[in-house]
Order: structure tokens, then C-alpha cells, then sequence
């Protein structure tokens, strides 16, 4: 395992480098639109102190048939977009779904897409997938677990990674030793688009006590 995934995720607070390298690819854009701004501003301005200069003037003969070229306009910054996904993550992973009127989950606890193979979590379980990076939900609530979830999946995906690892505890320490977790991260992630499949995790890994999860693959991101 190299030295990402071994970087675990205890907080929303240590979501912090996926964001950040989100936020800085949404700044280098920005930066870029700045520039072109500022070069369209000193053209105009060029072509004014020009204009000022020569003083009236007369078109040229067959301008009518002259061809102009019009610059696209540039392409919108994704910052709304990313402000509108966050304000409906919590919206969007309900307690109350149903994971068996979609999925079928065996008794190991695994889980796949429809029209993804049996190879994937056979893959998955066996560990020939490389886990990148690991979400520890012990400690928080479950609105707090929720929204961790929902945020490191969608993060996850957008900065293309591929095999995570949710850690949602036994619950050896819970009210009659049950897990409180174990249930609602699995409706939660069958309810995520950029999930693929998942599986419970091997001993080594946690074991009853972790899913490793596979996602969609995802475009690589600036500084992702």
C-alpha cells in the first residue's frame, strides 16, 4: 500500500486536500479569465489611443464582404455548480431508502451495479485493488457521518481516484453492541451515483467493520 492510502479521513476536517485541490484548479481558471480579461482590455485600449491618434477616417471599399472573427466566449467556472452540490449533499442520501428495491446484497455484504460483473467484487474482496484513500467515520454522528460520506465520494470521484475504504465501525461499543453505522453507509452509498460496487472489507483491512468501496472512474482533476 503506498503512502496514500494510507491517508484516513477522521473529520470533515481532513477533507481539506481534496477540497483544496478543487478550489485551486476553480482558482487557476479564474486566474486564466483574469488575464484574458485584462489582454481584451488593453487591446481596447490600444485600439482607441489608435483611433484618437489618426483622427476621422473612411472604410475601405468591400468591407461589406469582409469576414469577421468572433471569439468564443469563454467557458463558464464551475464554482456554482460545486456550491450547488454541497448545499443538496445532505439532501441527497436518505435514511429511509430501501437498499433491497435495487440492489442485491449477499451474504458477504457486497454489492454491484446493474450490468457490472461478478470479476468486479471478486476483485474487490480478494484485494487486487489498490486503496487509495480512507474515510474513518468513528466518533461522529449520523448527520455528521452523512454528510462526511456524501462529500468524501463525491471529492473522491472528481479527483479520480478509484478504490476507497469507509471505515464504519462493529459496534463493539454501541448499545447492545450493535453497529449504528453499518446499515445507513450502506444505504447511503447505494444511493451514490459514483459508486460502482463495494464490498465488506478483508480482515486485514477491517474486516466486518469496513467496506471497500469502487467508483466510477473520474476525470483527474489539477492537482488531484
Amino acid at each position: 500500500m503506498n503512502a496514500a492510502a494510507r491517508l484516513t479521513v477522521h473529520s470533515l476536517a481532513d477533507l481539506q486536500p481534496l477540497r483544496r485541490a478543487l478550489a485551486e484548479a476553480a482558482a487557476q481558471q479564474a486566474a486564466r479569465e483574469r488575464e484574458r480579461r485584462e489582454h481584451e482590455r488593453r487591446l481596447q485600449a490600444e485600439r482607441n489611443l489608435f483611433a484618437a491618434s489618426v483622427g476621422a477616417v473612411r472604410p475601405l471599399k468591400g468591407q461589406d464582404t469582409r469576414l469577421w472573427h468572433v471569439p468564443e466566449p469563454p467557458e463558464p467556472l464551475p464554482v456554482q455548480r460545486q456550491l450547488d452540490e454541497e448545499r443538496v449533499l445532505r439532501e441527497s442520501l436518505s435514511d429511509e431508502f430501501d437498499v433491497t428495491t435495487l440492489l442485491d446484497v449477499d451474504d458477504q455484504l457486497s454489492f454491484r451495479r446493474p450490468g457490472v460483473g461478478l470479476d468486479v467484487t471478486r476483485k474487490l474482496r480478494s484485494g487486487a485493488w489498490s486503496i487509495q484513500r480512507q474515510l474513518d467515520l468513528h466518533g461522529l454522528r449520523t448527520d455528521e457521518a452523512r454528510e462526511a460520506l456524501g462529500e468524501f465520494i463525491r471529492l473522491a470521484h472528481r479527483t479520480g481516484l478509484r478504490c476507497v475504504r469507509v471505515v464504519h465501525g462493529k459496534g463493539l461499543g454501541s448499545p447492545g453492541r450493535t453497529p449504528v453505522l453499518k446499515g445507513r453507509v450502506q444505504r447511503w452509498l447505494v444511493q451514490k451515483k459514483e459508486v460502482l460496487a463495494f464490498v465488506q472489507a478483508r480482515p486485514l483491512d477491517g474486516g466486518a467493520g469496513a467496506l471497500v468501496v469502487l467508483l466510477q472512474p473520474g476525470r483527474r482533476r489539477p492537482g488531484g
